[in-house]
């Protein structure tokens, strides 16, 4: 027998697949993500937005401005403005207001890409798949206006909470993320004042906690010709905006803005590629083979790659260049730089000459 056939084994420590999934600074690096998209440069981007004001303030007729702009890719105010489709989901209006207020601010030009809906599923019994058809049949969307946040949010008690109202926003806000697209979501604000504008939204933070950002339509006196909107954001400057009513054909004109768009610079790199693009509408690789046709870059190729990963918005929204990455075969690791068709105005942006 053998002597220690009886003793007990050391005790294994038990392995486990982690639960936690995590991505190192290395490997966050090596992905490319879809570019964030400007649908107002300056102003609105892709993600959910609260846009809130007190009752019968004009937010809708604004939200009838910005969707008469977005469809028709003309600048608002001084803003450049990225064309596309709109999906206005007017709930507290019927058809006949809608067209006699569309009537008053643009006159009979009718606009094919501007879209409306006077009735709709609440976030619990299906507003997403309502949306997910809507963009499948116009896959060009852009932007998405929720008139008002009451309609759609899960129907019960008046009293909601932070994890509910945050809940509600989620759900637009994966839906947004997903599609690449904006959704604009009418708010009230409440009567109590508040030393923060954004304190005054009506419902718990949880709101403002999940969107992407936020508008602020006010007045200092209701009978005033005049309101500012404050705008804050993770993709934008924060801003305010002085905005006049112009009471004959019923929109909102600029008057003054609190400071100027703040416009990112581009990097050198990205213009030698914008260069080298010229004239090709694509273009295949390694990251070696690029620096050996534009020579010019000055960076290694791991350190190129990187850079290209972080980069592709400027690409994209400033050169029409979409930057697919990643793709490897056997022995290569390579990219494709597509051109898109409309390379002067980054896929529609209206754009200042310079």
């Amino acid at each position: 027998m053998n002597e220690y056939q009886n003793f007990p084994l050391e005790p294994q420590p038990i392995v486990r697949k982690p639960s936690l999934h995590t991505v190192s600074m290395t490997e966050l690096y090596d992905m490319a993500f879809p570019p964030r998209t400007p649908v107002i440069e300056g102003l609105l981007y892709s993600g959910t937005y609260l846009f809130a004001g007190s009752p019968k303030i004009g937010k809708s007729f604004f939200m009838s401005q910005l969707g008469y702009h977005v469809a028709t890719g003309t600048p608002l105010w001084e803003y450049p403005v990225r064309q596309g489709s709109v999906l206005y989901l007017a709930l507290e209006d019927d058809y006949g207001r809608l067209q006699g207020r569309l009537n008053q601010m643009f006159g009979v030009e009718a606009v094919d890409g501007l879209h409306f809906a006077t009735k709709a599923r609440t976030l619990a019994d299906g507003l997403n798949g309502q949306l997910e058809e809507f963009l499948q049949c116009h896959p060009d969307t852009r932007l998405i206006i929720v008139d008002t946040l009451q309609k759609v949010r899960e129907a019960g008690n008046e009293n909601y909470s932070y994890s509910m109202d945050y809940q509600n926003i989620t759900a637009l806000k994966l839906f947004s993320d997903r599609n690449n697209v904006a959704i604009l979501v009418v708010h009230h604000t409440r009567k109590m004042e508040a030393s923060d504008s954004f304190d005054m939204i009506s419902g718990t933070n949880g709101l403002l906690g999940a969107a992407d950002g936020a508008f602020i339509l006010q007045k200092k006196k209701r009978t005033d010709p005049t309101a500012t909107m404050q705008i804050v954001g993770r993709d934008q400057q924060d801003q305010e905006l002085t905005l006049a009513f112009h009471q004959e054909r019923c929109v909102w004109e600029l008057t003054r803005a609190e400071k100027p768009i703040i416009r990112k610079t581009v990097e050198p790199f990205i213009l030698k590629i914008a260069g080298f693009m010229s004239g090709r509408g694509e273009w295949t690789g390694t990251a070696s083979e690029l620096i050996g046709l534009v020579p010019d870059i000055g960076m290694k190729a791991n350190t190129l790659t990187r850079k290209l990963n972080v980069n592709v918005s400027s690409l994209f929204n400033d050169f029409g260049i979409v930057y697919i990455g990643n793709q490897r075969t056997s022995d290569r690791k390579t990219f494709t730089l597509l051109r898109k068709q409309e390379p002067e105005t980054g896929d529609g942006m209206t754009m200042n000459d310079d």
